[in-house]
């Protein structure tokens, strides 16, 4: 009797820890132009997680819209995250810190976020590649574009020491002329 108590007893516990193991934690997520931005970093810090937003900038945004930089992410309202995203679409800084100044196609310039971002770098790196230029050259034979030392480094896709192929024979000894008169 006593041996069934207890084994009952540790089924009970069994039992009562698998509803604890089993909770899900809550994540809060903040969206800001379709990037998820994790709700216990601080809004300084956050704001780097999207593409095209750097230190610099992020310190600019809370600085000139008047927000705690050291606020949590998920403590944000919805109007300070639509006037954080109106800031990012088109912010008033100076000109040395947008990321895209004097722009080859218009001459106007600007500062750009995700995936404008990402196709503005792919259109530079095609026209590069369209105009022959050496960086063109560089980008389309996949080599390190901005001067690096290539002896050492970037040897990806290349052969590696001596390829071993298909075992070949080794060629007949020579005879020599005794051998030759003898076997005829």
């Amino acid at each position: 009797m006593a041996e069934e108590q207890k084994k009952d007893k540790k089924k009970e516990k069994k039992i009562e820890k698998k509803p604890e193991e089993s909770k899900i934690r809550a994540i809060s997520l903040v969206r800001i132009l379709s990037t998820d931005i994790p709700g216990t970093s601080p809004l300084y810090a956050g704001l780097t997680r999207i593409k095209g937003v750097s230190w610099a900038v992020s310190n600019a945004i809370c600085t000139l819209l008047k927000i705690d930089k050291h606020k949590k992410m998920d403590s944000l309202t919805p109007e300070e995250i639509e006037r954080i995203t109106a800031f990012i679409k088109a912010p008033q800084l100076p000109e040395w810190m947008l990321n895209r100044r004097k722009d080859i196609e218009s001459g106007v310039s600007k500062h750009l976020v995700t995936t404008e971002l990402d196709l503005s770098r792919d259109f530079d790196i095609r026209r590069m590649k369209k105009i022959r230029s050496y960086k063109g050259w560089r980008h389309a034979t996949g080599q390190p574009v901005r001067g690096q030392r290539t002896k050492s480094h970037f040897r990806h896709g290349g052969a590696i020491g001596v390829a071993k192929g298909k075992a070949r024979q080794a060629p007949a000894p020579v005879k020599d002329e005794k051998e030759k008169k003898k076997g005829k």
